[in-house]
């Protein structure tokens, strides 16, 4: 085989829905649990913690950044919907551009993912630590010295709270999926409960001179804040690595990522309208526990921000739970494809879950949320996640094309502008971040393609 065939060699979808029916992994998710997996893995830090950081990007219009990002965010959940009902397997997008794409771009795919999904646990680990120590300053009245909870570039030396959640939810997904996804539910009923807490208390604060001016730093400020808001939304496509383990996937897949992005989608705005409305926005500026900050800020009373402060520790405990999944079920995928290697894609017996793979990918996330900056590690992530966005909705417009008469339980409305506007919105977002996010992607895409060549080519199943 040439090497030009090698790498556009393509999965069959009728081989690929084949190896989901018949895998290892077990069938336990009904519509609830995917819906509450894809919630968990999206509401976190990107309000948490990342809003601290937009704010002073974009003022005010904030607002239209989570709006802007949250429309980019549903162009491709519609591809992902599609795919997801017609393909369920765990591997996500990855797995549809097996389908269409060819191996060359899956395995960049999966890369990416790699990056979106192990870099963005790291991410919300470090913000987990944040809010971890405001909870302490705020009820005992100290904190973990920055040395052990902050890492270096931040003034400290290495983050020991944001290794320990990591380790904490690596112990929940040994247990199984079942297991994980009941202590999943409970997480996210607190976290919604969180956010309204804090907008109940916040719209009491509000005045209406924090809107004005309301595009202090114009449109450009707008987008770019928009660019690292998307972070906030990347999540949704957790409940699609569930493919395998759900019940009713056809059927349940769709509706749940629909759903979630959804309900993150109202909250989020809802969370900033009243954060920028009670505090002026540039008094967000360097506050990475930010929500607590504002309601430590417009009340006397502490007890609203350690109930913040707890909520929010609760919430970003969920997104390191679900998104280590996905991480999980993305390189199971790779692994029984061949790409990556086979012992990831060994599945423990009693419990169902890949058990060397969570521990190889639990150890490699503990590492880098112990000594990487939360603001590198959202950026990473965000375009890492774009690039995958957006080569699901070219997979939509090819499989459109070349397997009309495969049988869709949803499909993609107004099809094929709705794709093609979703791989152009994720095209405009990448460019909005900064040279050095760039700089990043490429040197990972370069440390990606040397694997695949010197070691996915070769011992590829379709080899």
């Amino acid at each position: 085989m040439t090497l030009r065939a090698a790498t556009v060699r393509r999965k069959p979808v009728a081989d690929l829905i084949a190896e989901g029916d018949h895998g290892t992994l077990k069938r336990s998710l009904g519509l609830g649990q995917l819906t509450t997996l894809s919630i968990g893995a999206t509401l976190g830090s990107g309000i948490f913690v990342v809003l601290g950081e937009a704010v002073p990007v974009a003022g005010p219009a904030v607002v239209l950044s989570f709006v802007l990002a949250g429309i980019t965010a549903l162009f491709s959940a519609l591809s992902y919907a599609e795919l997801a009902g017609m393909i369920p397997l765990s591997g996500s997008s990855y797995s549809y551009t097996y389908a269409t794409l060819g191996e060359l771009v899956a395995w960049v795919c999966g890369w990416c993912l790699i990056l979106e999904y192990g870099v963005s646990v790291a991410s919300v680990a470090v913000g987990w630590g944040q809010y971890l120590n405001e909870l302490l300053r705020l009820v005992f009245g100290f904190a973990i010295p920055d040395a052990l909870s902050q890492p270096p570039g931040s003034g400290g030396i290495v983050n020991v709270p944001a290794i320990a959640v990591v380790l904490l939810a690596m112990v929940l997904l040994l247990s199984g999926a079942k297991e994980s996804a009941r202590a999943n539910t409970i997480m996210v009923v607190v976290k919604i409960a969180t956010l309204v807490l804090f907008c109940a208390i916040a719209f009491t604060a509000v005045q209406a001179r924090n809107y004005t001016p309301f595009l202090p730093l114009g449109l450009a400020g707008m987008s770019a804040g928009g660019a690292k808001l998307f972070f906030s939304y990347i999540g949704f496509d957790a409940a699609s690595t569930a493919g395998e383990e759900a019940k009713n996937p056809q059927r349940d897949l769709p509706r749940a990522i629909l759903l979630s992005l959804g309900i993150v989608t109202v909250l989020y705005c809802l969370v900033a309208v009243a954060a920028v409305g009670a505090l002026p926005w540039q008094r967000f500026d360097g506050q990475e526990a930010a929500l607590s900050h504002v309601l430590a800020t417009v009340s006397d009373n502490k007890l609203w921000a350690a109930l913040l402060a707890v909520g929010a520790i609760v919430a970003i405990s969920s997104v390191v739970l679900t998104v280590l999944y996905g991480q999980t079920r993305i390189l199971f995928a790779m692994s029984r494809d061949g790409l990556v290697p086979k012992s990831l894609s060994t599945v423990d017996a009693r419990t169902g879950a890949p058990r060397t793979n969570t521990l190889v990918v639990s150890g490699f996330v503990a590492v880098l949320a112990a000594f990487i900056p939360l603001g590198k590690l959202a950026d990473a992530t965000s375009i890492g996640t774009l690039f995958a966005f957006g080569l699901v909705n070219v997979a939509v417009l090819l499989l459109r094309r070349r397997q009309p008469d495969t049988p869709r339980k949803f499909r993609v409305p107004f099809s094929p502008v709705t794709p093609i506007l979703g791989v152009l919105c994720c095209g405009y977002m990448m460019f909005s971040l900064d040279g050095a996010t760039w700089v990043v992607f490429g040197a990972w895409m370069a440390l990606g393609l040397l694997i695949y060549f010197g070691y996915g080519i070769r011992k590829s199943r379709l080899s």
